[in-house]
């Protein structure tokens, strides 16, 4: 395996030795890498070219930037997501992603490694505070004995699945992935196969006419068959040996069985594996706060009848948004069972 060295961001280093085994062994999500002491970022043209040791960052959060399309899920790219580290106390640097659920497992991993790094912005900080202010405002005074009773309970089995937030960040992301498999037409794949197929002739073809002399038009072709073939590359649609159904299921079948050994030593978890995620919990908890339950059971049944009631024609706040999207399409994989 060649080694690259990584070029150091920032006023702090490590030493050659330590980089190269750490860089060796770090986990890898998309374009970027987290090690044991530093992480490993992306430049334009090379993956994990560029190093920062962990003891050096202040914050890394996500970003995602939204075109035209990017709200309603149409338009040609949607949502382009963001890796943003800062360090050194002022510099940052940002980092592209084609596929946000790998954003979202590497702060996850982190979380888990480097629990003084910040894994959100300072606006977002300061608006989830404000939320939360919100939130507490609609909070029942006094609550029976039975209902703080259960809602210990579920405090303390949130509190160990944030333990391991790579587990339940996989399993939200497995989820998801499966629930658009199955809601896309597998005809679509193999349309775009061919498409591909037909600019890379283009290109070729492009290329052939304009190295040759033969046309003078070749340079247009050259050009439109490449962007067309890099479209259909970055869409993700094109079957390949991770992106079909029987490795998306496969996936999440790792995620869940994962999930399920973890939970082994937690004795009478209040959820099924395949929905446990902080999310869930925290939904749950909001219920029996609220008044609108009392036991685990009870706020097990309305969690899943909110949630379900839940749909892109009823307006949320941002903290609800992102736990609705992750947990959700666990529910609807399952049928809400």
């Amino acid at each position: 395996m060649l080694y690259f060295k990584p070029a150091r961001l920032g006023s702090a280093g490590l030493n050659d030795k330590d980089l190269k085994e750490d860089r060796k062994s770090c986990l890898v999500f998309g374009p970027c890498g987290v090690g044991q002491k530093a992480l490993y970022l992306n430049s334009i043209f090379m993956e994990r070219r560029f190093y920062i040791p962990a003891s050096n960052i202040q914050r890394a959060y996500k970003r995602v930037a939204m075109s035209k399309g990017g709200f309603t899920g149409k338009g040609i790219f949607g949502s382009i997501p963001y890796l943003v580290v800062e360090y050194d106390n002022g510099e940052h640097v940002q980092c592209t992603f084609k596929h946000e659920s790998h954003v979202d497992m590497m702060l996850a991993e982190i979380q888990h490694r480097f629990p003084h790094i910040k894994t959100m912005s300072e606006a977002a900080a300061r608006k989830l505070a404000e939320a939360r202010a919100a939130e507490e405002a609609r909070y029942v005074k006094h609550l029976s004995p039975a209902a703080e009773k259960s809602l210990n309970e579920l405090r303390q089995a949130r509190e160990f699945l944030e333990k391991r937030p790579d587990l339940t960040t996989r399993l939200a992301a497995a989820s998801k992935a499966r629930r658009v498999d199955q809601l896309t037409n597998p005809a679509h794949k193999w349309v775009a196969l061919a498409i591909f197929c037909l600019a890379l002739a283009a290109s070729v073809y492009g290329a052939y006419t304009w190295l040759t002399g033969s046309g003078d038009y070749g340079m247009y072709v050259t050009l439109i068959g490449l962007a067309a073939l890099f479209f259909f590359a970055s869409a993700h649609v094109l079957p390949t040996a991770r992106n079909n159904s029987r490795a998306i299921a496969a996936a999440l079948d790792r995620a869940r069985d994962d999930l399920e050994a973890y939970l082994r030593d937690y004795p009478d978890f209040p959820l099924p594996a395949r929905y446990a995620h902080p999310a869930t919990l925290t939904r749950m908890m909001r219920s029996i706060r609220e008044g609108r339950s009392e036991t685990i059971p009870e706020a097990y049944e309305d969690m899943k009848a909110v949630l379900r009631s839940l749909n892109s024609g009823v307006k949320v706040n941002q903290t609800e948004y992102d736990e609705v999207v992750a947990i959700k399409p666990m529910f609807l994989l399952e049928n809400y069972r």
